[in-house]
C-alpha cells in the first residue's frame, strides 16, 4: 500500500512514517521542512512543498496514485496562534483545502487527519469523549475544529473517507533513540523538564499552580508518540470499515499533573528538578483527559505506554543521544 503523508518530517509524523515503513508500507513525505526535520525522516522519497503552494503541490501529485493519505502538516503553538490567528487558519485550514482537491483529483479518497483535543475547549466532565461540546478557547483549536467541519463536509459531497484523529499530549520518543521530539521554540512539558535537566537550556517554569486541581496544577492525558503512530496506521486499515466520516480520540485515558510529571522525571533520572512557578498562560485549560474508549473499539487500538515513567524512559534516551 502507497501512503503519502504530508507532514512526514514532524514529529508525530516521521514516527508514523518509521512506523509504517516497518510493516512494509511504500510511504512518500511531503512537508516544507518550516518545523519538520530531514534528519528525522527515513529512508523514502520526499516531496518538498508548502500545501499553500497550490500550483507546485498540484505539479507534484499530477497522475501520482496513492492508496491512502496520513495528513500531519500543520502549525501547532497555541501561544503563537493568539499572536498570528491568520497564519492558522490559512495554513491549517487552506492548506488542508489545496490537499484534498488535489488528491481528489487523483482519485486518491482515502484521508486519516491529524486533529487534536484542542477543539473541546474546556472540559464539562471528568473525561471526554467525542460527543464532548466542541467550543475551543483559541485559534489553534478552532483551525481544527473548522478543519474537521470542512473535511466533513467533503466527506458528503464526495467519495472521500475521512478519520479525524483527536489527540490529547504527544510525548515520549522511539524507544531506539533514533528519533524524538526537537521543537523550536520548545512549548511541550516533557522535553523542558528534560532540557532544564540535562542541557541547563532554561529554567523551567510550571504557568500556574492556582488551578482547581489536587495539587493546583494542570492535569494532561500524555499519549505516547508510538501509540499515536500506530492509531493512524490503524486508521488507514480500518477506514473501508468506518462510516464515511468518523473522529475518534486518541489519550492514555489517565491524567497526570505537571507536578506529577515532575516527579516522574525525578525518578527516572534519579536526580532533583528545579522550576518556578509564573502566571497561568492564555488558553490552556484545569484539566484534558481523554476517554479513549471509542478508538480501542473502532480502531481495535490499545496504548502501549500507560505508565508515565515508561513514557520519559524512551524521551530520556533520546535527550540523552542529543547530548
Amino acid at each position: 500500500m502507497k501512503l503519502l503523508i504530508p507532514g512526514g518530517a514532524g514529529y508525530i509524523g516521521s514516527h508514523t512514517v518509521k512506523n509504517a515503513l516497518k510493516k512494509g508500507y511504500d510511504v512518500t513525505i511531503l512537508d516544507n521542512f518550516s518545523t519538520g526535520h530531514r534528519w528525522a525522516t527515513q529512508d523514502c522519497e520526499i516531496l518538498e512543498v508548502d500545501l499553500l503552494d497550490k500550483e507546485k503541490l498540484s505539479k507534484l501529485l499530477k497522475g501520482r496514485k496513492f492508496d491512502a493519505v496520513i495528513h500531519f502538516a500543520a502549525k501547532s503553538l497555541v501561544a503563537e496562534s493568539f499572536k498570528s490567528p491568520e497564519k492558522y487558519y490559512k495554513n491549517n485550514i487552506l492548506g488542508t483545502i489545496n490537499l484534498v482537491e488535489e488528491i481528489l483529483k487523483n482519485d486518491i479518497n482515502k484521508l486519516v487527519f491529524s486533529s487534536s483535543a484542542a477543539i473541546y475547549g474546556n472540559p464539562s466532565s471528568e473525561k471526554i469523549s467525542e460527543v464532548h461540546p466542541k467550543k475551543p478557547i483559541n485559534p489553534y483549536g478552532r483551525s481544527k475544529l473548522y478543519t474537521e467541519n470542512i473535511l466533513e463536509d467533503f466527506s458528503k459531497s464526495n467519495e472521500l473517507k475521512v478519520i479525524c484523529l483527536r489527540y490529547f499530549n504527544a510525548a515520549g520518543a522511539d524507544p531506539s533513540g533514533d528519533i524524538g521530539e526537537d521543537h523550536d521554540p520548545e512549548t511541550h512539558l516533557i522535553p523542558n523538564i528534560l532540557n532544564s535537566v540535562i542541557h541547563n537550556k532554561i529554567v523551567l517554569e510550571v504557568f500556574g499552580d492556582d488551578y482547581p486541581t489536587y495539587d493546583g496544577t494542570c492535569i494532561r492525558d500524555y499519549i505516547h508518540v508510538n501509540d499515536l503512530a500506530e492509531a493512524h496506521i490503524l486508521g488507514i486499515e480500518k477506514i473501508d470499515k468506518l462510516k464515511d466520516f468518523s473522529a475518534l480520540n486518541l489519550g492514555n485515558g489517565n491524567g497526570f499533573s505537571i507536578i506529577e510529571i515532575i516527579k516522574s522525571v525525578e525518578r527516572v533520572i534519579n536526580a532533583p528538578v528545579s522550576y518556578k512557578v509564573s502566571q497561568r498562560r492564555k488558553g490552556d485549560p484545569a484539566v484534558l483527559v481523554a476517554d479513549n474508549s471509542l478508538s480501542k473499539k473502532e480502531l481495535g487500538w490499545q496504548p502501549d505506554y500507560e505508565s508515565m515513567d515508561k513514557i520519559i524512559e524512551t524521551a530520556y534516551k533520546w535527550h540523552m543521544s542529543l547530548r
